[in-house]
């Protein structure tokens, strides 16, 4: 099904990597990559539930747009443990403009496909994700 602003198709790996984190929480985060030569958002990297956020963020290219969601595990001021599933738009400053572009226009028909995203996130540098800014928008 091809996103009618982008012409945008999303992978169907995509959105059984997203439910598989979702409902089983068998992956820690994944990366999407759009593969412009076939018009399509497809699965780049899942990470296992072992991963931390700092193996999440070396995942993510300095100087290219990625798509990725992070289920992130943490303990309220109450002591309860939670879980939130973050959209994390990466679009660096270095990236190509037409790559950013790419990504601007097919973000919102993508993230529509993965249902349960809790919390979203855009980022042009590292420190615009830090934890201390996840922890932050989790709570």
């Amino acid at each position: 099904m091809a996103n009618s602003a982008s012409g945008m198709a999303v992978n169907d790996e995509c959105k059984l990597k997203f439910l598989e984190l979702k409902a089983k929480r068998n992956h820690r985060f994944i990366v999407f990559k759009i593969d412009e030569r076939i018009q399509q958002v497809r699965v780049e990297r899942v990470g296992s539930p072992e991963e931390t956020y700092d193996d999440f963020t070396a995942c993510l290219p300095a100087d290219e747009c990625r798509y990725a969601v992070f289920d992130f595990d943490f303990i309220t001021d109450e002591n309860c443990q939670k879980s939130k599933i973050f959209f994390i738009a990466w679009s660096p400053d270095t990236s190509k403009v037409r790559s950013k572009m790419l990504y601007a226009s097919s973000k919102d028909r993508f993230k529509r496909e993965l249902d349960g995203i809790q919390v979203e996130l855009q980022a042009t540098d590292p420190s615009e994700m830090s934890l201390d800014i996840v922890k932050g928008r989790a709570l």
